[in-house]
């Protein structure tokens, strides 16, 4: 009855067995202990029982090997565990350098990605066989959580803030992607699939796509919402030149230094004023309700794509 039903998802991933050995192990340590408490509660009910009800037991003394020995074992495989636990969590949550980058907004009841150069698709995910992805995403509306059991990858898509994972696909197919927070009523319809595909084909899928890269679609919302008068690149204008400013630090008002990243840039698009770049005043207005998050991740990739001051822009079509 539950032939060709198997117990977990396929082994789709590079972190995927990081992750099943770590689960096994904790699963195998805890069943050893369990069942050698078993096996003494076992022996010693049936070698101490009383069937007069009349026997006292002998005062219990207590013995320093047997508490060093039951405080010392756990605490070394509990140490282990945890150095274990500490390796596999930071492979999950360090992506490689070089990754293929892809943008998705979760809403009820949906998954939206979007490719860099101008692909976008609902509830469908195409990658490239045995190449590192990074999925950056956030929610538009209420807490929702991103997961591919077959790359043993998920995180929460959390309302104002970017959150993101990573994986190397390793087998070629399709899998299954869910919500894995319940966020409404049509919680269990917010489910997708992952198309893992060879490079070749992945290439072609993306070329036939058409459309303005994100890059391209952020330039024209950055000449839109009139963000080229005051952010100049000679760091004339009213506001803080933007070339080359992604990945670096940045001088605050306040004396404190904060990272250039998607976070800050988002934070800086909807509320501008809140951090204040040292030697400018608070002049830039709110786009909150101007602009929507693929909007935002836009932007994000234009001034990603902003070279340092006297090199020519990098934004294509």
């Amino acid at each position: 009855m539950l032939e060709g039903i198997p117990l977990f998802p396929e082994q789709a991933s590079t972190l995927a067995p990081e992750v099943d050995n770590l689960y096994f192990f904790v699963t195998a340590v805890t069943a050893f202990f369990a069942l050698i408490v078993v096996f003494f509660v076992i022996v010693f009910a049936v070698k101490y029982r009383d069937r007069t009800g009349e026997k006292v037991g002998a005062p219990n003394t207590g013995s320093i090997l047997l508490e060093l020995g039951w405080t010392i074992v756990p605490f070394i495989v509990s140490m282990a565990i945890f150095a274990w636990s500490t390796i596999v969590f930071f492979h999950l949550v360090r992506a490689p350098d070089q990754t293929l980058e892809i943008y998705s907004t979760g809403k009820r009841w949906m998954w939206r990605f979007q490719h860099i150069d101008g692909q976008s698709e609902i509830n469908e995910l195409h990658v490239p066989l045995g190449r590192p992805v990074k999925v950056t995403f956030t929610s538009e509306d209420v807490l929702h959580s991103l997961f591919i059991p077959a790359f043993r990858v998920k995180a929460d898509a959390i309302p104002g803030r970017y959150s993101s994972i990573w994986f190397t696909p390793t087998r070629k197919g399709e899998y299954h992607l869910f919500c894995a927070e319940y966020c409404g009523t049509k919680h269990s319809g917010m489910v997708g699939r992952v198309f893992v595909m060879e490079p070749i084909e992945y290439e072609a899928w993306l070329s036939g796509g058409g459309g303005l890269s994100m890059t391209a679609r952020g330039e024209q919302l950055f000449q839109q919402l009139g963000c080229v008068s005051c952010h100049l690149t000679d760091g004339s204008g009213r506001g803080p030149s933007l070339a080359g400013k992604y990945g670096q630090q940045e001088l605050l008002a306040n004396g404190a230094a904060v990272a250039v990243d998607d976070t800050y840039i988002r934070e800086s698009i909807l509320t501008p004023q809140l951090k204040l770049v040292a030697g400018y005043g608070p002049v830039m207005p709110t786009f909150q309700g101007q602009v929507n998050e693929q909007g935002l991740m836009s932007l994000i990739e234009y001034i990603k794509s902003l070279p340092s001051t006297g090199q020519s822009s990098t934004a294509t079509k």
